[in-house]
């Protein structure tokens, strides 16, 4: 089995040349998260290529702060965390969306954190096919689209292992119920909404029926999904 979360880091690296915050230092998000830094310095256009034609074609925003630093499953436990946060003290999902986000590293008890057994290589290729399944939940994703984004796939060269799962991913249908079933804990049904909220914005009636239809399936409270709506959208600007 090839490393899920290093796929995950490379279909959400860190975003060089974005309006970014700090790396978070030594010992840090960015640290735990694994070495996906080093690839994304060196050569951060065969990096992007595969959010660029994967999550980024239909909003046409990026990450914005320390979330685009980080990248990968970091910003993913980061925002779903700071939403977790933010919702159990009460606060103002309204009020959350207006500043952007400078996420936290998840404490070791939270249930976010990075060394979490929860967050294991299963999991992770969890997150990564509720991304592809957000990406697709328009339908705009045709043959010759999926024939791009291979290319784009190919060009990273993440092996052939890895290359054969995202193209099953992109051909098969959407297995929702699949996808929450992984999800056992609170915590990962959050990084799984947050997840696909990060892939895909509300802007047509196919994505927000789709975004509804997970949130009814993980069974989350709807203050709960404000929040995380709430705290993915201050992360995000038009590009």
């Amino acid at each position: 089995m090839f490393d899920a979360k290093k796929l995950l880091d490379q279909f959400l690296g860190p975003q060089m040349g974005s309006r970014a915050g700090g790396m978070l230092g030594s010992g840090g998000m960015l640290d735990k998260a694994g070495q996906f830094g080093d690839i994304a310095k060196n050569n951060p256009l065969k990096t992007a290529g595969i959010a660029a034609a994967l999550l980024g074609t239909k909003t046409g925003r990026k990450l914005v702060g320390n979330v685009a630093t980080v990248g990968g499953i970091a910003a993913i436990a980061g925002l779903g965390y700071m939403a977790y946060k933010n919702y159990q003290s009460g606060q103002s999902p309204q009020t959350v969306a207006q500043k952007e986000p400078e996420i936290l590293l998840p404490p070791s008890n939270s249930g976010f954190d990075l060394q979490s057994p929860a967050l294991s290589n299963d999991f992770a290729l969890t997150l990564v096919r509720a991304m592809i399944a957000a990406a697709k939940a328009d339908g705009h994703i045709d043959a010759n689209e999926r024939a791009n984004i291979m290319d784009k796939v190919h060009a990273v060269d993440l092996g052939s292992e890895a290359e054969a799962f995202i193209a099953d991913e992109l051909a098969n249908p959407v297995d929702i119920d699949d996808l929450v079933a992984a999800a056992r804990t609170e915590e990962q049904k959050v990084e799984l909404y947050t997840a696909t909220r990060i892939t895909i914005d509300p802007d047509t009636r196919a994505e927000r029926g789709y975004l509804d239809l997970l949130a009814g399936r993980l069974g989350l409270p709807d203050a709960l999904i404000d929040h995380i709506d709430a705290t993915v959208s201050a992360a995000k600007v038009q590009a």
